[in-house]
């Protein structure tokens, strides 16, 4: 695996954990909905997450990440539609994507 690659996966995987981090053991949507720290320091995670995908995809566009376009929409509509973001759907993508695209991570950095 390429070098440059294996960056953007490492900043994809931070960043996972650093969501984790952030909400804690208690996933609470209504805890989220309120705390605008919060959603805004999870937004920029799901920012960086997209980026790194991007940029992954440049080296590599059959890079093998299951939801990879879904991914870099997010990014997409967080950065250009900051007035639209919909907390239900960033929520959505923690509790249904995350775990999935963690384990994808994790299998490529072992």
């Amino acid at each position: 695996m390429d070098n440059q690659i294996k960056k953007y996966l490492f900043d994809i995987q931070e960043s996972i954990l650093s969501i984790e981090s952030f909400l804690g053991e208690k996933r609470n949507f209504f805890e989220y909905q309120k705390n605008k720290m919060l959603r805004r320091a999870v937004e920029r995670e799901f920012e960086i997450i997209g980026e790194a995908m991007n940029n992954i995809l440049k080296f590599d566009n059959d890079f093998p990440i299951s939801s990879k376009h879904l991914i870099i929409g997010m990014r997409n509509r967080v950065i250009h539609g900051y007035d639209k973001i919909d907390d239900g759907i960033i929520w959505g993508a923690i509790v249904r994507h995350l775990p999935i695209l963690k384990q994808e991570i994790n299998d490529f950095l072992q």
